[in-house]
């Protein structure tokens, strides 16, 4: 029985030339990128020609990417540090209550330290309201945190509209952009955007990589101190392997190549939609099925308990789940579930999470609808 993996949101295999470029750059450029000798240097060209891809992708300048350890470092350095270096401006943040916990526990951890945060709230579709949003700005507020896609549901946020309304204010606009890279179009400079953060493994590159992208307008101390490593913004020897693995996990992600898979990804939903309708499996989306991420669907199945259809299908080989995976190995309900419908509500322990990616096909998608039916039916009895 051969495995079918439906949870790329949690993390993505990572892609055979990503594989074949980190094999080359730790067997041929072991050289310290800080280094001067001859080894060192060409260490150094390699990550500067990894950044320059980088930067393309989002249209901006080379020196505005800060290699790091992925997403949860990027959020911590881009609110932390914003937070602790603008407090005598202000010590008022604002965020909403389904962003993913490398941004909410942040925010928790300095409301201990004596800040104030706004959480804005959802409703059952999982949208904000800018209006609410617009309220909740203060001459204090320093700092405005806010995911791209939400990666339990799919949602996109009006990113660019609170750019927009951010502008004539002096707040940081920072964007969770986790789930989001390598699927969508990001113009930063365009929109407003301060500050991103993002992880290699969401489109398949290796783990423990990822970028803050800093506005080079704006002044952010380093979360790291040590060593002089990009230039002096983040301590640490570059992790050279896995960058340059992100780099190509991102050059091959050309907009022919992303289009193909939103389109794949859209016909995916439509064929698990369409079968479950014929079915008669009674069912509701969580969250909306247009302005979304195309990879992500989340689905509520009315009396029948998430945990058991999960562990039904993986008898079955087939990898889904029901959120986070940054919550993993506990049953903790789903926060952002919990914030749409409320914390008692059914729709929390009885949705599930289906996330597409590199390699899946239709007649996995076909198997995965067939073992699902037949779960749900199952189950009901």
């Amino acid at each position: 029985m051969e495995s079918i993996y439906l949870d790329h949101a949690a993390t993505s295999p990572m892609h055979p030339e990503v594989i074949a470029v980190m094999a080359d750059v730790m067997q041929n450029y072991y050289g310290n990128p800080s280094s001067i000798h001859h080894l060192g240097r060409s260490a150094s060209y390699k990550l500067e020609e990894a950044r320059e891809v980088i930067a393309k992708s989002l249209d901006v300048k080379p020196h505005e990417i800060i290699f790091n350890s992925g997403g949860t470092e990027g959020d911590n350095t881009a609110i932390l540090e914003t937070a602790f270096s603008r407090q005598t401006q202000g010590k008022h943040l604002i965020t909403t209550r389904i962003e993913h916990p490398a941004v909410l526990n942040t925010m928790r951890y300095l409301e201990d330290k004596g800040f104030e945060v706004t959480y804005l709230t959802v409703d059952q579709k999982g949208r904000i309201s800018l209006d609410e949003l617009q309220a909740a700005l203060r001459t204090d507020t320093i700092l405005v945190s806010i995911m791209y896609g939400n990666n339990e549901i799919g949602n996109l946020l009006p990113i660019k509209e609170i750019g927009e309304l951010l502008k004539e204010h002096p707040a940081y606009f920072h964007t969770d952009a986790v789930q989001a890279y390598g699927n969508q179009t990001i113009r930063p400079h365009e929109w407003g955007i301060d500050l991103l953060s993002t992880s290699a493994h969401k489109v398949n590159g290796p783990r423990g990589v990822g970028f803050l992208y800093k506005n080079d307008d704006i002044r952010l101390p380093s979360l790291l101190h040590g060593g002089e490593q990009e230039e002096k913004r983040r301590a640490g020897t570059e992790n050279l392997a896995g960058i340059c693995g992100f780099a190509k996990a991102v050059e091959l992600l050309t907009l022919e190549e992303r289009d193909n898979r939103a389109q794949a990804y859209l016909q995916f939903t439509k064929m698990i939609l369409q079968s479950l309708d014929e079915a008669g499996i009674d069912y509701e989306v969580n969250g909306e099925l247009e302005n979304k991420l195309p990879h992500i669907l989340n689905l509520r199945f009315n009396g029948i308990a998430s945990d058991l259809l999960l562990m039904k299908l993986d008898l079955k080989g087939i990898a889904i789940s029901t959120g986070s995976a940054c919550t993993a190995g506990n049953v903790d309900p789903s926060h952002v579930l919990e914030e749409m419908y409320g914390k008692n509500a059914s729709e929390v322990k009885e949705s599930v999470r289906v996330s597409f990616g590199y390699g899946n096909t239709e007649a996995e998608v076909q198997r995965f609808i067939q073992e699902l039916i037949a779960a749900i039916q199952q189950l009901r009895k």
